[in-house]
C-alpha cells in the first residue's frame, strides 16, 4: 500500500512539473527582453516616477501561510508611498526552478487590487526578489510576474542561481573580488554563451554582490543602472521595503511561538 502510495505521488508530481513547465514556455514567448518605455531611453529615468517592490516572507517552520507585501516608492528619492501586507495561504509545492507557481499568484493579485483600488500608485516598474531570465528554463519569477501584470520588471537575487554554465564557484567568488567599486559588474555567461544576468557591486559597504536579471519590457543595461540607482544598501530599495514590511506585519499579527 506504502509502496502503491509513492509511485501515485511520484506520478502526480512528474504530471505537474510537465503542467508547469509547458505554462512556462508559453508564457516565454510573450516575454520581452527589451526596453519599450520612454523613461528607459535616457541616463536618469526622466519620466519615472513610481517603483514596485514584491516579497514573499515566511513564518519561521510554517511552509503554508507567509505574508504577501508590495510597495510603491516614489523615484528617485525612494519614499514609499503604498504599502499593502496581506497574510496568503500558499497552495502550490516548493520545487526548485518553479517558485513562481507558489508566490507569482499573491504578488499579482496585490497589483490587481492596486490597479483597482487607485490606478494613478500603478508602478511604472516592478523590482522582483528573485531571478528573470537567470534560470534553468530563462523564466524565472521576474519574468512571469512582468508578462502576467505586463509591466516592466527586474528580478534582483541575493545569492547566484547556478544555471548551466555557472556552475564554477570558485572562479565566480574571484570575480567577484574584483568588484571594487560601488556600481562595479560583471557578466553571468551560461553555457550557451547568451549572458543571462549581471553580477553587481550594489554599494560601497556591501562585501557580497546581487544579481541583476531581465524580467520584461526593459533590457539588462537599463535593469543594471536601474538596480543601482535604487541602493541605499545591498538590496535595492523597493525590495528592502518590501521585505521589511512583510515581516514587520508577521511579527505583530500572527502569533508565532
Amino acid at each position: 500500500m506504502a509502496a502503491a502510495l509513492l509511485e501515485g505521488e511520484c506520478k502526480n508530481r512528474e504530471l505537474l512539473l510537465r503542467e508547469w513547465e509547458r505554462q512556462q514556455m508559453e508564457l516565454k514567448e510573450q516575454m520581452i527582453d527589451h526596453d519599450t518605455e520612454d523613461w528607459q531611453s535616457n541616463e536618469v529615468f526622466e519620466g519615472l516616477e513610481r517603483i514596485g517592490g514584491v516579497d514573499l516572507s515566511y513564518i519561521k517552520g510554517d511552509e503554508v501561510n507567509a505574508c504577501a507585501s508590495l510597495v510603491v516608492l516614489s523615484y528617485p528619492d525612494l519614499k514609499v508611498i503604498y504599502e499593502e501586507c496581506q497574510m496568503v495561504c500558499l497552495t502550490a509545492p516548493y520545487i526548485p526552478g518553479f517558485l513562481a507557481f507558489r508566490e507569482t499568484p499573491f504578488l499579482e493579485e496585490a497589483l490587481r487590487r492596486l490597479q483597482h483600488k487607485d490606478p494613478s500608485l500603478l508602478p511604472q516598474v516592478i523590482f522582483a526578489d528573485g531571478n528573470g531570465i537567470l534560470h534553468h528554463r530563462e523564466f524565472g519569477v521576474a519574468c512571469h510576474l512582468g508578462v502576467l501584470t505586463d509591466l516592466p520588471c527586474v528580478g534582483v537575487a541575493k545569492n547566484l542561481l547556478h544555471v548551466s554554465g555557472l556552475e564554477e564557484k570558485d572562479s565566480l567568488k574571484e570575480k567577484a573580488k574584483d568588484l571594487q567599486k560601488e556600481g562595479n559588474a560583471f557578466s553571468l555567461i551560461g553555457s550557451s554563451g547568451k549572458v543571462l544576468g549581471m553580477a553587481l557591486k550594489s554599494c560601497e559597504k556591501s562585501t557580497k554582490p546581487i544579481y541583476v536579471s531581465v524580467g520584461h519590457r526593459i533590457s539588462l543595461d537599463t535593469a543594471l543602472r536601474l538596480t543601482h540607482s535604487c541602493c541605499k544598501y545591498r538590496v535595492p530599495e523597493p525590495i528592502r521595503q518590501a521585505d521589511i514590511r512583510s515581516r514587520e506585519y508577521i511579527r505583530k499579527n500572527v502569533n508565532v511561538s
